[in-house]
Order: structure tokens, then sequence, then C-alpha cells
């Protein structure tokens, strides 16, 4: 499956004074298939030592000799490591912190060495890290779910992900193309962009097989759950990770998690999820000015999940005859899928986050799916499951905030329309309305219209 990321590794593989790097993501979203597959189409050999099984080799980073170590580590393999045509390949490296500890030496004495680490709780691991962080000497790239683009890669091929890239605001799309994508969409709502669900409905057509694999995906993450301290931590987690699914789009009240556990415990529950990658906190911004998190507060937030189709699996949904099903959440689906898109859209090797808004007062309460930035300007984004559906608080916040321009996705073509504000100035804004399946598409398309 080809990855939008792989473009970045190879930007990576050819800069000079590259640093190690670090790869970061929830467990299963495919970082040892990207690494070692990529690696094997850039490098004469692939080197990968997963310290998670293979914990006879952590000795080996007790030193800081990098030389010694890839002579050793080299003899051990019964692999030649050679500077320029070998990756290292250093897969679960939270599971042995000396190793992040060394990356700093492999910048600084073996710079010409490719090292590219990952790790499936790494956030979690660096937090408790005991060793001297390589500041510096490091970079990091985030990996995510398969986006919708790269759904519709493995299960078609490039040529309709490449018709996607043409379509443009205001240029109509044929009945029978406008068919076609939404059932792709409706199909990446019930399978959702982790690799593996992915690559089996792609080779076999099966959703059997595909809820066969998210459930064993589900029970995998929450068999992680141990590694975090007392068993009642545990437990809380798992309430937690079910919450947060059953609830997308919600506003997160740790007493509806718990009425018998403090928030504080809570709370901790849901850090620990946070860190682990597998939900997504969407903070409250008032929005006011760039950046957005300037004013986050961290008392108000809803969350996403990992995965869209993981959520539906959580949720009990059988994903056999699901393609003609209307749920009940469609909604919360489709604010998890486009938080999901927005997330896989930013740049690989920044931590993206997002914000919502709202604003909570008697007989005026108004509450916005996302706001974003973009250069300078701050947009607000309503989400629709269907092809209609009011804008009041979409309206609200342009004239609280005097802004003039705003996105709307839904099910109808992509246009952008000049519309009134409610109230005696009538003020004139800018509307760019997408369908779901363009929210991939969002950045090209505002260059399109705003630039």
């Amino acid at each position: 499956m080809k990855r939008k990321v792989q473009a970045f590794l190879t930007e990576w593989k050819q800069r000079p004074g590259r640093k190690p790097l670090v790869l970061r993501g929830a467990r299963q979203v495919g970082k040892t298939y990207l690494v070692e597959h990529w690696g094997q189409e850039h490098f004469q050999s692939v080197l990968t030592v997963d310290l998670e099984r293979e914990r006879d080799l952590h000795g080996l980073f007790a030193q800081p000799d990098p030389k010694r170590l890839l002579e050793e580590l080299a003899l051990l393999k019964g692999r030649a490591i050679k500077p320029g045509e070998t990756l290292l390949f250093l897969d679960e490296i939270q599971a042995c912190p000396p190793a992040l500890a060394v990356l700093r030496y492999f910048y600084e004495l073996m710079p010409e060495l490719h090292v590219i680490a990952a790790g499936s709780l790494l956030d979690f691991a660096l937090r408790e890290f005991a060793h001297s962080m390589p500041v510096g000497r490091i970079e990091y790239l985030h990996l995510h779910p398969l986006s919708f683009e790269e759904f519709v890669e493995a299960l078609e091929g490039p040529a309709l992900v490449e018709y996607l890239g043409r379509v443009g605001v205001g240029e109509p799309v044929s009945a029978a193309m406008e068919k076609r994508f939404l059932e792709l969409l409706r199909r990446y709502f019930f399978i959702g962009g982790m690799p593996e669900p992915v690559r089996v409905y792609a080779e076999r057509q099966d959703l059997l097989e595909v809820q066969r694999i998210q459930t064993s995906l589900v029970a995998t993450v929450q068999d992680d759950f141990g590694k975090y301290g007392p068993r009642r931590l545990h437990e809380l987690m798992r309430q937690t990770y079910r919450h947060v699914a059953e609830n997308v789009g919600r506003k997160m009240k740790f007493v509806n998690v718990s009425r018998e556990d403090r928030s504080g415990d809570v709370r901790r529950a849901f850090e620990l999820l946070a860190q682990s990658r597998v939900v997504q906190p969407v903070f409250r911004t008032a929005a006011n000015g760039l950046p957005l998190g300037a004013e986050r507060d961290e008392r108000h937030f809803k969350a996403l999940f990992l995965d869209v189709g993981l959520v539906n699996r959580l949720c009990g949904l059988d994903l056999v005859g699901a393609e003609d099903l209307i749920t009940v959440n469609e909604g919360a689906l489709a604010e998890q899928y486009v938080g999901q898109q927005l997330l896989a859209a930013a740049l690989p090797f920044e931590d993206p986050q997002l914000f919502y808004w709202s604003r909570e007062a008697k007989n005026a309460s108004a509450e916005l799916d996302y706001v974003i930035s973009r250069h300078q300007e701050i947009l607000p984004v309503e989400v629709k499951a269907g092809k209609t559906g009011t804008l009041r608080s979409l309206y609200q916040f342009l004239q609280e905030k005097r802004r003039q321009r705003a996105v709307r996705f839904h099910l109808r073509p992509a246009v952008l329309e000049e519309v009134s504000l409610p109230g005696a100035e009538r003020t004139k804004v800018q509307l760019l309305s997408l369908p779901l399946y363009l929210s991939g598409q969002l950045e090209r398309l505002l260059q399109e219209v705003f630039d």
C-alpha cells in the first residue's frame, strides 16, 4: 500500500545533514511495513532489529560507541552494515530506552549511516524516559491510519485518486463518478484506514474477515493497557477507550466514564490513551487569533478515536450488510472521518492538533465541529452527514469573530458560494462547500479558490 509519507522518507534519505528519524504512531498503523518496504526500494539492504522481541540485544546499546555497536550487531545478526547502502531500522525502540539515547551518537559520530527507529508506545516511553534525550539530534515523523485517498488507491489503484486530485470547485462531477466516490466513502466509514483490514478487503472483498481483524486490533490495543500500572487503571483505560468510541464528537465529561472513580483518575486514563495515540483530544479554543493553541481550554475538549472503522467495531456494528445501513451515529462518524483526514493531511514532521469552538450561553449556545488555521487566517469548519442541515453555529462564529470565509463538508458537489449572514447588516461571506470525499483535498481546493 502506497503511503503519502514515503515522499518525505525519500527526501530525508537524500538530505545533507539528516538526523536519525523516529517514526511515531499508534500500534498497527503500518510503521514496520512502511519502513521495511520503502527501505527495500531505496537501499541495498535493510537490517531490522526488533527490540521488543530481541531483548538479548539490549546490552549492545549500553555503549556510546556506534562503530563498536554496529560491529557487534553485524556479527550477531550475520549481516554486513554499510553506511550509505544499509538502512538500520530499530523497531519497537520503546522497549529499550538506552537505544533512544544512542541515537545521538549515530548523528554525531556516524552521520553517513541511515537510521530509522519506530515505536508504538513511544510517547509513554518518552514520558518515563530516565536517560538524556538526544534533543536536536533526532527528528520525528508521524504516521496515521490510511487517509481516504490512500484507501481508494489500495482498493482501486491510482487512477481514481488522480481524478480526485483534479476535481475542482464549481466543476460538476458526473452522476456515475459521484456514486462511485460515495460508495467508496461508505466503505471507508465501515472498513476504516487501519492497514491490515484494508489489505484484506482489497485482496478478498470479505467483510466478515475484515470484522475479525478489527476485533483483533481492538483486543491488541486493550492488551497494551496492562503495561500502564495498577489493575484499576487498566480497567479505567478500557472504560475510557470504549466511551470515546461511543461518544465521538461529544464533549468529554469524566463523570460519564465512571461515577465510581475520581475525575483525576479518569483524566489520567484518558491522557495515557492519548499518549498511545489511540484517542485524539480536540480542545476548545476561543479562536480570537493565532496560534489557535494559545487560547486552548484544556478543561473542555472532545475526543476522536484512532480510526472510524474501529469506532464501528467497538460500537458493535456488524459489517456484513452494513454498507446499505443508515446508522444512528452517522453525524458522529462524519465528524470522526473529517477529523481523521485533517490529521492525515498534516505535514508528517508535525504533531497535529485539532480544535473546535463553542459558546455556551442561555438561548444562544453554539458549537463548531472544527476550527483550522491556514497561513494567517482562521477558518471555521462545519461537518454534515447528509445533503442538508442548518449552519446557525457557523454563521454565529463568522459574525462574532468577523471572519469572511468558512468551510462546510456534506454530501453535495463542491461549490463556492457568497452568502448573507443573518442580521441587519447582511454581511456577505464566502462559504466553500465540499463533498465529504474531498476532505483530503482541502488544502488544494482552498488554494484554488482563495489564493
